[in-house]
């Protein structure tokens, strides 16, 4: 069977390894956390299937692993906004899905956040994958498989990327903090690198101390996550700028929106960041009262959650991690934002009375 080089990931790496063998299928989705690796597993997987049949394999490999890849017959695709641009995933991929290899014996496309393609692309994504050429595969990855139409997932093998072990991410951000700070962002990332990276920033150092004191400053966790998302919302309007400079057609009012999106969306996620930052603080708070500082997420607060811990109930910071969490279904539901954390800030105040004295 291959080796396939995927560190951390044992099932996919098998499960991939077992589909070289086998010959693989026409359509995969990677599922999993952002941050998982799949894109990295996504690019190794593409280059064997691209050596197979290949006139000099190693050559073959060898280009599909560069980033960004000269091989001709692989076909890459993210998005560079909150969604796919229709006319790119009928143009690079089903259209040219249909045209043959230009060197070996496949093609390989690989769509990246394929939640972000609209529900038009979908559905013309669907023929392609009712009836592929026998020499085309698709690669769909996605931190968000919900997102996609059934008809799109139930036509694909899925693989499944768990979040990366807390060790793994730390020592891939080695030098990106002190080490009690890379540690904790570690452990608070819930194993997506990219968000322990997050956490590292000056924007996300700012989150989590607001979000540590949510109880009483619940309105500055609502202020980073607007300043983060409008931070998203230029950026985007600049890319996309770039993008009409160099012939993508859009109009003005077609740019506007895509990156209002960009930010909404950014900003929502900063918030749900934020609350569930706050989440881990309280169960932190019940692991030290309860003696189990061994599964602390904050480690680099130790001594603040010893003196904050110190004679108080684990039942009430139990407590408090329910109400977080409720706020967060809460906000899902589209409920005001302002609302929800202000009576979540009473609630953490009456449940906690010792934290905001």
């Amino acid at each position: 069977m291959p080796e396939l080089e995927i560190e951390h990931q044992p099932r996919a790496r098998l499960a991939l390894g077992a589909a070289l063998t086998s010959g693989p299928s026409h359509a995969y989705l990677f599922r999993g956390p952002r941050g998982a690796g799949k894109r990295e597993a996504a690019r190794a997987f593409a280059a064997e299937i691209l050596a197979t049949g290949a006139a000099d394999p190693d050559d073959a490999r060898r280009r599909a692993m560069l980033d960004p890849s000269p091989h001709p017959d692989l076909v890459w695709i993210a998005p560079r906004g909150a969604q796919h641009l229709v006319e790119e995933v009928r143009e690079r991929v089903i259209r040219a899905a249909s045209y043959r290899p230009f060197e070996g014996e496949r093609r390989v496309f690989v769509i990246e956040d394929a939640e972000a393609m609209r529900d038009e692309s979908q559905n013309a994504l669907l023929k392609t994958l009712e009836e592929p050429p026998v020499f085309a595969h698709l690669i769909l990855l996605s931190a968000e498989p919900a997102a996609l139409l059934e008809t799109i997932a139930s036509r694909c093998q899925p693989i499944d990327f768990a979040p990366l072990p807390a060790k793994a991410v730390e020592g891939s951000l080695a030098g990106e903090g002190s080490p009690d700070d890379v540690a904790a962002a570690a452990r608070l990332s819930a194993g997506d690198l990219d968000r322990a990276r997050f956490l590292l920033s000056d924007s996300g150092r700012a989150l989590r101390t607001a979000a540590l004191e949510l109880d009483r400053e619940w309105r500055k966790v609502l202020d980073l996550a607007e300043a983060v998302g409008q931070e998203a919302e230029d950026a985007a309007r600049k890319a996309l700028e770039a993008e009409t400079e160099a012939g993508v057609k859009r109009s003005a009012r077609e740019m506007a929106e895509e990156a209002k999106r960009v930010g909404r969306r950014r900003r929502t996620e900063v918030l749900d960041l934020g609350l569930e930052l706050n989440a881990a603080w309280f169960r932190d708070l019940g692991a030290v009262a309860s003696g189990a500082e061994d599964v602390v997420f904050n480690l680099d607060r130790i001594e603040e959650l010893r003196s904050r811990a110190a004679g108080a109930d684990p039942a009430a910071f139990r407590r408090a991690v329910e109400l977080v969490e409720d706020t967060r279904r809460r906000l899902d539901l589209n409920v005001s934002e302002e609302l929800a954390l202000e009576a979540l800030s009473f609630r953490l105040q009456q449940t906690c009375p010792l934290l905001s004295a």
